[in-house]
C-alpha cells in the first residue's frame, strides 16, 4: 500500500479550480471586504494611511492574480 501521488495531484488541481471559480463568483464581495478592512485600519491608524492604501492595492492585485485575470 503506497501513496498515490497522481491521485493527490488530481485532487489538488480540482481544489485549485474550485477555489478559482469561487473567487470569480465572489470577487466583488472580497474586494468590498478588503476596502472595509482598509477603511477600518485607517480609522485606527490614520498616520499610516499611505501604507494601508498600498497594502489594500496589493491585496486586490493578489485577488485578481488568483482569479487568473492578471
Amino acid at each position: 500500500m503506497g501513496i498515490n501521488f497522481d491521485e493527490i495531484k488530481k485532487k489538488a488541481q480540482e481544489t485549485k479550480k474550485k477555489a478559482q471559480e469561487s473567487l470569480g463568483h465572489n470577487a466583488g464581495k472580497i474586494e468590498q471586504g478588503i476596502d472595509k478592512a482598509g477603511g477600518f485600519a485607517k480609522s485606527k491608524l490614520g498616520k499610516h494611511a499611505d501604507k494601508i492604501d498600498t497594502m489594500t492595492t496589493k491585496a486586490k492585485d493578489v485577488l485578481h492574480k488568483a482569479q487568473g485575470s492578471h
